[in-house]
């Protein structure tokens, strides 16, 4: 019994740290791209940092990346700036790996 209270922990301990890696990752991922954002629209540095933390926030507005994506896909259509969803989902992804990479190398 002794050996399934151990695992039972160990499974536990290991999804805590997915789920801290995934939210890291995902807010890592949220400000990267809201500087490469805030870069197309040609903001300052100190805009984009702003901007940025204004991304991170969107994701709280509901589950999923939607409205990181609505966010961001509207303030760059608002600019004028041609995308599409299809290619902002693609680089979410993109730097989702990149972001993933950095939180693992920090820890």
């Amino acid at each position: 019994m002794a050996d399934f209270n151990e695992r039972e922990k160990a499974f536990e301990a290991k999804f805590k740290l997915d789920e801290e890696l995934r939210f890291k990752a995902t807010a890592r991922r949220n400000r990267l791209l809201g500087v490469w954002a805030a870069e197309k629209m040609g903001l300052n540095e100190s805009e984009a940092d702003a901007y940025a933390k204004e991304v991170i926030k969107s994701d709280f507005e509901a589950p999923g990346d939607d409205d990181v994506l609505q966010k961001v896909l509207g303030d760059l259509q608002g600019k004028s700036i041609e995308t599409s969803a299809r290619d902002l989902r693609k680089h979410m992804d993109e730097l989702m790996e990149v972001a993933v990479s950095q939180v693992q190398n920090e820890g």
